[in-house]
């Protein structure tokens, strides 16, 4: 699954000191105020975005890290709490804010919960769906980081 040699060497050595809580650039105005994401605003060319609705209370997404794929996430409202996980040390963060999106490189593996009502996580992802990047399992996730 990790067979590009120098990729797995920077995979491997993904920390949590690699997880970013970014600005987002805001134009206010009295009539609303305007949130821009564009090539730049995040760090890495994207082809993906989608968005998370709805989910009952008390369900949890995520439960996955990927290979080579990195992701911003961003609470367009509502709020929900994000825990990243390099393997060795865990972190909670609580997305609350539209201006406000939390860069998740590959190789990091992340869980959402406590969603609040009418929460919706947008998801800006590096690349198109693809399994195969996907480590679903989090004692293959452990291993992965060896």
């Amino acid at each position: 699954m990790l067979q590009d040699e120098p990729h797995l060497k920077t995979y491997m050595m993904t920390t949590l000191n690699n997880v970013e809580l970014l600005s987002l650039p805001v134009i206010e105005d009295v009539r609303g105020n305007l949130a821009v994401i564009q090539e730049g605003i995040v760090p890495y060319s994207f082809k993906r975005v989608y968005y998370l609705f709805d989910v009952p209370s008390g369900a949890e997404r995520g439960g996955h890290a990927h290979i080579v794929q990195h992701e911003t996430l961003i609470a367009l409202s509502g709020s929900f709490d994000i825990i990243v996980d390099d393997g060795t040390e865990k972190r909670k963060i609580t997305l609350n804010r539209p201006n406000k999106g939390l860069l998740i490189p590959d190789g990091i593996w992340r869980e959402l919960e406590n969603f609040s009502s009418g929460a919706v996580c947008l998801v800006i992802a590096e690349d198109v769906f693809d399994e195969a990047d996907y480590i679903r399992h989090y004692k293959d996730f452990l291993e992965s980081k060896r």
